[in-house]
């Protein structure tokens, strides 16, 4: 692991673990299946072990740890139930999303997501992934917004989360090409998505939603055929 941040009191220090290890364990710097130790982690950190336990606590919870009593904990394996399962939510919440924008859009929610395409082209003649990812964010927060469903933003980034670990062994499998085609491929998406909307078309709008959100399934499957020993199921 790299080094950790400075921590402050305890509540902060939950806080921060629990954000540090999130992030080396999406980012596969600590890869599936990797042992993690408690007294390490708090000897690194400077902290007490009850922290810790708290902060992994959380990450279980979230599916990014496997905790066994008596046994050394885990980064967790992928799941490919808890795979399928997360995007069945965020497809059945999104899909719901583009229909209810397309019936709610106004000239200033348009203003802003025309903004967010020419920001995400812009990214790809830069060749900024991360920037283009950061967008594609935007994009679908954005779209919940439009929609009036504000209140779905945190369930569809919750399980959004659970395959992004798959979604970054994926993008370190690709080359540069391959990588720019995907980014291609998916701003297609969202220009076929606004062109529905703008329509007002809501059926129109769901269907190149969720045939949008279905691209990941090759991917899955590949990497469950070359990344075989990541996976738990």
């Amino acid at each position: 692991m790299r080094p950790p941040i400075e921590l402050g009191n305890r509540r902060t220090s939950v806080q921060s673990i629990f954000e540090f290890l999130r992030d080396e364990i999406v980012n596969l710097r600590l890869l599936p299946g990797t042992k993690i130790s408690e007294a390490e982690v708090a000897r690194q950190f400077g902290v007490s072990r009850q922290p810790v336990r708290d902060a992994f606590t959380r990450l279980e919870n979230i599916d990014l740890l496997l905790i066994r009593p008596q046994k050394a904990t885990e980064v967790r394996l992928f799941s490919t139930e808890d795979i399928t399962r997360a995007r069945f939510i965020r497809s059945a919440l999104e899909v719901e999303v583009l229909r209810r924008a397309a019936k709610m859009w106004d000239e200033k929610d348009k203003a802003r997501l025309d903004a967010i395409i020419k920001q995400q082209e812009a990214a790809i003649e830069a060749k900024n992934s991360r920037k283009f990812n950061k967008l594609d964010h935007e994009f679908h927060e954005t779209l919940c917004r439009v929609g009036r469903a504000e209140f779905v933003i945190s369930a569809i980034e919750e399980n959004k989360s659970k395959v992004a670990r798959l979604c970054r062994l994926s993008l370190a499998t690709d080359d540069e090409s391959q990588e720019l085609q995907r980014l291609r491929d998916v701003l297609r998406d969202h220009k076929e998505i606004l062109e529905r909307l703008y329509a007002r078309d809501p059926e129109g709008a769901a269907a190149v939603g969720k045939r949008h959100l279905s691209r990941l399934d090759d991917t899955i499957k590949a990497l469950r055929e070359s990344h075989s020993h990541f996976f738990e199921d």
